[in-house]
């Protein structure tokens, strides 16, 4: 049994250096660094500044960092639900009885989660937000009305950004719920319509106590992929010599403006760690909620 256990180690090591190596010591130079005012100007002489950079995070509302986690919360709720309720009803269309075509649409409607994120990212911005040749700009100017900046006051870029994530989510959040629907024994929806049952309470209490215990490991990657989203952000309001003058930060978007363009290096990692422990207290409440369902 020993043998065995040693033997299961050693081919196990590689791996376990790897890791060690990408994600251990990575992480313990990033909190080492999170107790010192390193910098660009303080690169070799730094020094340990105790928890003045976490202080200053969690308790000074003006540093930046609070606003951005607030926002980030409301982000990623407003995602979630708009991705699940799009994403139900667009399956439950596609499993509809009788519905013809049903692989053609399912097809097209994939198409958005394809293409590569960057791309559409874009296209979204300069093909559909843009001031002077945007589609939905140039609408307003067919029907007499004056065109408006989507990206460069807060609210309205937050909505645009959201409109985004939403075309770029939803493929993946139908395809996941269509398959869990599939699995119903049609069986339990002909009971359900001899006891009464109609649109609204057929798939209240048939199909999502259904689908719930398939979708929860859906759901929570989702939730972690919208908390911690960088690139719609950052590509429709923040890219350098393109700036909007929109403000919606997130937290990922925070770091990364605090490490690579303040270049203060020991404060953004200090932030990098919070949002560290915050996304690991997320993921136990969530992964705690998963096996509860599971459990019914």
């Amino acid at each position: 049994m020993k043998r065995g256990k040693k033997k299961a180690w050693f081919y196990s090591m590689p791996f376990l250096i790897i890791v060690g190596l990408m994600i251990v010591v990575p992480l313990l130079y990033t909190v080492e660094i999170s107790f010192t005012n390193m910098s660009i100007y303080h690169w070799k002489d730094y020094h340990f500044v105790g928890l003045d950079n976490y202080k200053k995070a969690l308790l000074a509302f003006d540093s930046g960092f609070l606003p951005a986690f607030l926002r980030t919360l409301l982000w990623t709720v407003s995602s979630m639900a708009l991705q699940l309720t799009f994403g139900f009803f667009i399956a439950v269309g596609l499993n509809a009885k009788g519905l013809k075509l049903r692989r053609v649409y399912k097809t097209l409607l994939i198409v958005p989660w394809a293409m590569p994120a960057y791309v559409s990212i874009l296209l979204w911005r300069m093909g559909i937000f843009n001031t002077e040749f945007g589609l939905f700009n140039q609408i307003l100017k067919q029907i007499g009305g004056k065109t408006v900046n989507f990206l460069s006051t807060n609210g309205m870029a937050f909505i645009s950004c959201l409109v985004v994530n939403l075309w770029l989510g939803v493929p993946y959040m139908f395809t996941m719920m269509d398959g869990a629907m599939q699995s119903i024994d049609r069986n339990i929806y002909e009971s359900a319509e001899l006891d009464g049952a109609g649109f609204w309470k057929k798939h209240f209490y048939v199909t999502i106590p259904q689908i719930l215990p398939i979708l929860m490991p859906v759901i929570i990657m989702a939730t972690f992929t919208a908390f911690k989203q960088f690139d719609i952000v950052y590509l429709m309001t923040m890219q350098t010599g393109s700036k909007t003058g929109a403000d919606i930060n997130t937290v990922i978007t925070y770091v990364y403006e605090k490490a690579f363009i303040t270049s203060n290096y020991g404060y953004s990692s200090a932030v990098a760690f919070i949002v560290f422990l915050i996304i690991l207290v997320l993921y136990k409440t969530m992964n705690r909620r998963e096996f509860s369902i599971s459990e019914q």
